[in-house]
């Protein structure tokens, strides 16, 4: 089976020439991850050892905008790591230049926008975004949104946009929700299932249950949205360094899905690596698959 990871972040140790944005810190540990850096080597190193094939590289909001050292990461291991980018949405200009600029990059395969901090919570609907939607769908840059309040707004960008794909983070959970307070944003999630363009992330789930490994009581939730999305549409992943500090390893994220989440071998295939990287148009070599 052919394994991609639909979401890691990695980073560097801040420095004078290398800063982070105010408050970095903070937000490092409201979301859990761990606070030294993490290298791409070092993440390179646990996709080896938990039979990972490749994993997209989204790079964090604490170090601004900067895609120095993802595309460093993907100039090393080109068949391994990918780049979801970040885009400076609220100055169109600068940002139609980046996305003209992403379009050249072999490495980048999309771009990821968040819609759930104070700073850009409103911007999808306060026409902020506006010109993202359309200049991306005549590009055909795909979108990963973090987006979990808006859910109804998404499915109207979807549907004014079919040839724009969005792919919707951690199965469009609000944040700190828990056990079966996550029904209610998952069943909106699935409700998008009409829109064909959009895509959604079964990403960071055990940070959504307080139970133990394997997660059991979240499980079913998981697999209704697979059941409606279809498996085509849905993208395993782990946000690997919110779950580090759980004692959590490549092979136990791998495994909660292929032994504990009760879903088919064809099932299987799709979510944990063949949708993604057709998604992205991003071929898997022919011996992967045979």
């Amino acid at each position: 089976m052919f394994i991609a990871d639909s979401q890691v972040h990695v980073w560097t140790e801040e420095t004078p020439d290398r800063p982070w944005i105010p408050g970095a810190r903070e937000r490092i540990r409201l979301n859990g991850h761990r606070e030294e850096a993490f290298s791409y080597e070092e993440l390179v190193q646990l996709m080896d050892e938990g039979g990972v094939d490749r994993a997209i590289l989204v790079p964090p909001s604490w170090e601004g905008d900067r895609l120095d050292y993802s595309l460093e990461a993907c100039e090393n291991y080109p068949e391994r790591l990918g780049i979801m980018a970040r885009v400076t949405l609220n100055k169109p200009e600068e940002g139609k230049a980046q996305l003209r600029e992403y379009a050249t990059i072999s490495h980048v395969k999309g771009v990821r926008l968040t819609f759930h901090r104070p700073i850009d919570r409103n911007w999808m609907i306060d026409g902020t975004a506006d010109w993202f939607w359309p200049f991306a769908e005549e590009l055909g840059v795909k979108a990963m949104v973090h987006a979990p309040i808006w859910k109804a707004e998404l499915g109207q960008i979807a549907e004014r946009h079919p040839g724009l794909k969005l792919i919707i983070d951690h199965m469009g959970i609000l944040a700190r929700s828990v056990d079966d307070a996550i029904d209610y944003w998952v069943q909106e999630t699935a409700d998008l299932c009409v829109h064909p363009n959009v895509f959604v992330k079964v990403s960071a789930v055990p940070g959504y249950s307080t139970h133990s490994y394997p997660y059991d009581n979240i499980n079913k939730f998981v697999r209704a949205l697979i059941e409606k999305m279809g498996p085509e549409r849905c993208f395993w992943g782990t946000d690997l360094t919110r779950l580090m500090g759980h004692g959590l390893t490549y092979s136990m994220l791998i495994e909660q899905f292929t032994k504990h989440m009760g879903l088919s071998d064809d099932q299987l295939e799709w979510v944990m690596g063949r949708g993604l990287c057709q998604c992205l148009d991003w071929p898997i070599p022919v011996a992967a698959t045979a």
